[in-house]
């Protein structure tokens, strides 16, 4: 008899004294100390701290994932059955079937090369024996219950042709296909907009509550954490410094850490415009349409409105920022501005029209215009050098006359707050919010004049976030950049920009004055984006 066919404990997940090392070079390298806890049934407990501190490595342990490398200690029990040595065969019955999995990246989570259906399937043939037409009759029930609109049209469909959103919505299907007791949540909603992580985290709840799952809820964004979690564990440095009820936790937080995750969040405002400052980029009109061919002859039945009709200006000096959600249009505008991509309609830089120029024009251009984008690890070559990829630039723009390539790339670094001596070593030796610093040296090390910043903190965690936004106002008031800045961080966006610009399906809805915009927006769209950033507290309370 099994502690199922019995009376099931009250705590489905009994984490005591769990230590994890790593094997690496013949030493043990600690991940984990000394961990304790407990999540009773029906609750939701939140692991919180930045990256490092052992979050993912510990809600990995539970079900025995980690690896040959690694070395546990300790005890971890699901409903009362040790998880630690646990035969392969007893685990493989709980993996998926009472303890599931929603990661943070769907897309590299879902195989590309598979059919929705073909990936749901799996699962419930491996722990339920559905096949067939009962197999299907069961996804369809899944998609349609995580909100996948006409889930049925949609089972032949393969990952890329869905959205963010949707994506993230297939994994908590696949999470919750086999009905399972316990649902660990690894950073579900980090790379998705505001308005996308609103609707996952409603969703959270809601199947919280109809399927009486309890849940490990990982996140670094504690926003999230208080609208989901019971009980909040934060860690730091393989430890847990304070744990306690979410309310408990966020009035009177004791530890010094716990104190600084609170206050993590970007202050202050841009520094204003001097009067007179000169127009550095504009645009009047701008589409950037992508025909649609269909049919043998593959002619043209139709356009992809991604621009529909842009008109900005920005000045020297001056943050403009771009919200909307996935698809709006904000990084195709960019790249348009910069001249990556083709468009129609003026493009002025500086008074020019730039949207004829090619070859050497370009060229030019270029090292006045560069771009910083979201994934710093994905944007950086894992086989070069730190100090290759910064001086990458400088190859084919050339090196200031009198200096030499190390010592400008070594300033640099200095200037965005990396260790000069560290230029040997490669980006997998660094950070996140270090790779993102390369990121930015790797622009500023040829001295633009606009940067585009696409997403640029949206990886980090809220201390680095911080961190980032500090380093970019003072680069910009030091040297006087003009930074178009996207996000779907709208408080992100307030810290930084002067100016703010609204994007949906390639339209701006609206634009203005950030304050003006923030405190009084005008259109449905977006009251709707303010109230899914600021859920937690009235936008008036930010100002």
């Amino acid at each position: 008899m099994t502690v199922s066919d019995t009376i099931r404990p009250e705590v489905v997940l009994d984490v005591q004294d769990l230590k994890i090392s790593f094997r690496q070079d013949g030493q043990l390298i600690p991940a984990v100390k000394g961990v304790s806890f407990q999540i009773r049934r029906g609750e939701t407990v939140a692991l919180v701290g930045e990256s490092g501190s052992g979050k993912s490595v510990t809600a990995l342990s539970t079900v025995q994932l980690l690896g040959d490398a690694a070395k546990l200690d300790g005890a971890i029990s699901y409903e009362g059955r040790q998880m630690v040595g646990a035969p392969e065969s007893v685990l493989r019955d709980i993996r998926g079937n009472d303890i599931s999995f929603i990661f943070q990246e769907p897309m590299t989570s879902l195989n590309p090369l598979h059919t929705l259906e073909r990936q749901l399937s799996e699962s419930l043939a491996l722990h339920q024996g559905l096949k067939g037409a009962q197999a299907r009759a069961r996804i369809v029930e899944l998609l349609d219950r995580v909100g996948i609109r006409n889930a049925e049209s949609r089972l032949q469909d393969y990952p890329h042709q869905l959205s963010g959103g949707q994506r993230q919505r297939v994994m908590i299907a696949m999470a919750l296909a086999n009905r399972p007791e316990l649902l660990i949540a690894d950073e579900p909603t980090t790379a998705l907009d505001v308005t996308i992580q609103a609707q996952i985290m409603d969703l959270l709840a809601e199947l919280k509550r109809d399927e009486q799952l309890s849940m490990l809820f990982i996140s670094h964004d504690l926003g999230l954490v208080r609208r989901i979690a019971d009980r909040v564990c934060v860690m730091k440095d393989g430890e847990i410094v304070e744990q306690g009820a979410t309310e408990e936790i966020f009035a009177n937080p004791r530890h010094p850490y716990t104190r600084k995750l609170l206050g993590a969040e970007p202050q202050g405002r841009a520094r204003p415009v001097p009067e007179g400052a000169e127009v550095m980029a504009e645009t009047r009109d701008l589409k950037v349409w992508f025909p649609i061919k269909r049919g043998f002859l593959r002619r043209v039945t139709g356009h992809v409105k991604a621009v529909d009709g842009a008109t900005l200006s920005v000045r020297r000096g001056e943050t403009l920022g771009i919200v909307g959600e996935s698809g709006s249009g904000k990084t195709t505008l960019a790249l348009a501005i910069m001249r990556l991509i083709e468009s129609d309609g003026p493009i002025l830089y500086l008074g020019q029209d730039i949207s004829g120029w090619g070859g050497r024009q370009l060229r030019r251009l270029r090292r006045d215009m560069q771009i910083v984008f979201q994934d710093p690890f994905g944007s950086l070559s894992p086989r070069m050098t730190i100090e290759q990829i910064i001086a990458e630039g400088l190859g084919v723009h050339g090196v200031e006359p009198g200096r030499n390539r190390r010592e400008m790339v070594a300033e640099i670094m200095a200037e965005v707050g990396l260790n000069p001596e560290t230029m040997h070593r490669y980006p997998h030796e660094f950070s996140g919010g270090q790779r993102q610093r390369i990121a930015i040296a790797r622009a500023m090390i040829l001295r633009p004049k606009v940067v585009v910043l696409d997403e640029p903190t949206s990886a980090l965690d809220m201390t680095v976030q911080v961190q980032i936004v500090d380093l970019l106002r003072n680069l910009q008031e030091k040297h006087g950049l003009t930074f178009l800045f996207i996000s779907h961080d709208l408080r992100v966006v307030r810290a930084m920009a002067h100016q703010i610009m609204v994007m949906r399906a390639g339209e701006v809805v609206e634009q203005g004055p950030v304050d003006q915009v923030f405190d009084a927006p005008e259109t449905d769209y977006t009251r709707a984006l303010m109230a899914a950033a600021f859920r937690d507290r009235e936008i008036k309370e930010l100002t």
